[in-house]
Parts: structure tokens; sequence; C-alpha cells
């Protein structure tokens, strides 16, 4: 009896073994036709997953030149298929065919082009940029006057400054020297103010700060304001204004201006017939040259320090963002670990910005107020007067 069990055992197992190899030699087809069919069948379903995984990968470079870079539309957020955008004014004038005027999503719905404008590829010398096309089919670039993420971003900022400063003046105004001290939001901007006027206006430009007091402090709220809405990730906020290298060269032209214009006598004998020893300056200028050269240097540092530090700072959380995305082919283990690590870091990575938002803006204030206190100099004898 224990022997013809063993037995039934036997066959049962080798009956459980050739099963699944009858059932796949069944399902082999036996003619060429089918072979081929399945091969086919086998290439199509490469090819799909091949798409698909195409369809799903994140595209970085997109999501971060999208943000920080300037665009003729304001993309809010996506719900499913459906994009929320904001399309904005083109205003432009071409030479060839005169005033153009309408709004972004014209483009959109008419394949990218309308009245002969369009797009520029990716690779292109203007991409992202309005162009036309010559009767050679070479890209010309209109005069473009578009209000564009970047400009719309700034005119918000701009009134929401104005808003804040006029509050301020108001409550000023309608209360008279000596009486009782302002709290609250006034009495907080009111401590901010003078922060700014003590510490680094009066203290780096000197006896003459109040000359120079109303465009450093306009230039100081200008900058922290853009740096903290740029920090808002939703509607009107997360604009990168003070990233745009065009934002700050405006910004350290005006302080160029501020320097040479208002420079005394002392400022430009220093430039030009500097107190060094006299082969440094005769018969090779060479001091003079450098001092010249510094004219521009200046706001030059000015002007790539603000932008790349707010660039920069966009850039960082934007990348550990996509971390989360990138991994989320990797398997669960590896997906959550760097998410949970991209979440942590990004909240490190936006109270540093925060701290950055004020430090940038005093520190341009600062470099501003030191390079003019610098052109305010007198000569001895004249300071002693």
């Amino acid at each position: 009896m224990k022997r013809l069990c063993n037995i039934l055992t036997g066959v049962l197992l080798a009956a459980g073994f050739l099963m699944p190899a009858a059932v796949h030699a069944d399902s082999i087809p036996v003619s060429r036709g089918g072979l081929e069919a399945s091969i086919d069948s086998i290439a199509r379903h490469g090819e799909t997953t091949s798409a698909e995984q195409e369809e799903n990968t994140v595209d970085v470079k997109e999501i971060v030149f999208g943000h920080i870079g300037d665009s003729y539309e304001w993309h809010i957020t996506d719900f499913g298929e459906t994009k929320v955008i904001i399309p904005l004014p083109v205003i432009v004038y071409s030479h060839t065919t005169g005033w153009h005027v309408f709004l972004s999503s014209r483009l959109e719905e008419n394949g990218g082009s309308y009245e002969g404008l369009s797009i520029a590829p990716e690779g292109s010398k203007y991409e992202g940029k309005l162009v036309e096309y010559d009767a050679a089919g070479n890209e010309v670039r209109p005069w473009d006057i578009s209000i564009t993420k970047v400009t719309l971003a700034l005119l918000i900022n701009s009134v929401l400054l104005l808003v804040i400063v006029l509050s301020v003046a108001r409550w000023y105004r309608k209360h008279p020297q000596g009486s009782a001290a302002p709290g609250g939001f006034i009495g907080f901007m009111e401590m901010f103010i003078m922060m700014v006027n003590d510490d680094i206006i009066k203290s780096c430009v000197g006896p003459k700060y109040r000359k120079f007091a109303p465009y450093l402090l306009t230039a100081f709220f200008f900058i922290f304001i853009n740096n903290l809405m740029g920090l808002i990730p939703v509607f009107p906020g997360g604009a990168n204004v003070t990233g745009n290298i065009a934002i700050t060269m405006v910004l350290a032209v005006c302080t160029f201006l501020a320097v040479n214009i208002f420079g005394t006598r002392t400022y430009w004998k220093d430039i030009f017939w500097p107190d060094v020893p006299w082969w440094l300056k005769v018969p090779v200028p060479m001091m003079p040259f450098i001092e010249f050269f510094g004219i521009f240097t200046k706001p030059f540092a000015l002007m790539i320090r603000l932008f790349a530090n707010m660039l920069a700072g966009h850039m960082a959380m934007l990348v550990l963002t996509c971390l989360i995305f990138i991994s989320a082919s990797m398997g669960p283990a590896l997906n959550g670990t760097l998410t949970v690590a991209s979440v942590l870091f990004n909240i490190f990575m936006n109270a540093l910005e925060l701290l950055v938002a004020f430090i940038q803006a005093y520190v341009f204030t600062m470099l501003s107020a030191v390079f003019i206190g610098l052109a305010q100099e007198e000569h001895k004898e004249e300071a002693a007067k």
C-alpha cells in the first residue's frame, strides 16, 4: 500500500511538471505565418512599452527652464488634461508688416503661428521668442514689447510695494510727529525702514545720505518683495523676477548712474590721476586704466551676484522636486526614500531662500551705498573747511 502511494505521488508530480510544458507547446504556432505573427506581437508590445516609458518620463529640463525662464503665457496648474493658463498680450512691431497686437492664446489655436509670427523652436538663436521669417527663410526678430510672465509679475509686485509704502505714509500723515507710536504692521515697517536707513544707508554713504536714501530704500524693498513673491508657488507668485538678468541689469545701471553722475571732483581725480607713483601713470596710464575699468566692473558684479543667487535657489528647489517623479519607476522603496528626502530638503531650501531673499536685498543695497559713499569723498582740506 505504501509503495502504491509512492507510485501515485510520483505520477501526480510528473503530470504537474508536464502539463505546463504541454500547454506551452500547444501555444506555439507550428506554421511560419503564425511564428511571424507572434514575433510581430512581441515587437509591438516592446514598442508600446518603450513609448509608454518615454511618455511617463519627466522632462526635468523643461520643468526647470520653463519655471525660471520667461514666456508669453502664465501657466498656473493642470487638472488632468486641462491646463489652467493665463494668456498674455503680445505686442510686436514688424519692419515689414507693422504692428501686431493679440493674445498669446492665438498662437496655440493656430498651431504655433499667427499673423506671420511664431515661437522660435528649441536650438534656435531666439529660442522661446517671437520671430518672423524673411524670403530666404531666415529668422528675424521683430521689436517685441509684449507683456510676458516676468513683466506681469513685475507689475503686480510693484503695485504691491506701492500699496505697502503708501499705507505706511498715510498713517504718518494722519498722526502728527510726537503722537502715539505705531503698532502692528506699521510699527514693523517703521522698524524695517529705520534699520535699512540707519544701519546701511547712513553708515555707508556718509553725511550726504539723505540725497540717496529714497533710491536705496526703494531698491532694497523692491528686491525684497520680488524675492519673496518668487518663493510663493501659486499665482500671482512663483515668477522668477530677480532671477532675470534684465531686471538685475536695470538695477545695476541705476546704481551706476547714481555713483557717477553725483560723483565729486575728488572721485574723478582719483580715477584719472590717482595718488600712486608717477611711473604707474606716465608714460603708460596703467592705474588710470584700472580705475576707469573699475567703474564698470562694480555694477556688473552687482548684477551677476543678485541674478546668480536667486536663479540658483530656484533651480535647486525645482531639481529636488523633480526627484520624486524621476524615481517613480525605480520601485516603491527607492521612490519613497527619495520622496521623503526631497520633501525635507525642499523645506530646508525654502527656509534658506527666505533668508537669502533678505540677504540679497541687504547686500545689493549695502554695496550700492558703499559705491555711492566712495564717490562722495571730498579732499581732506575741503572736508575740514
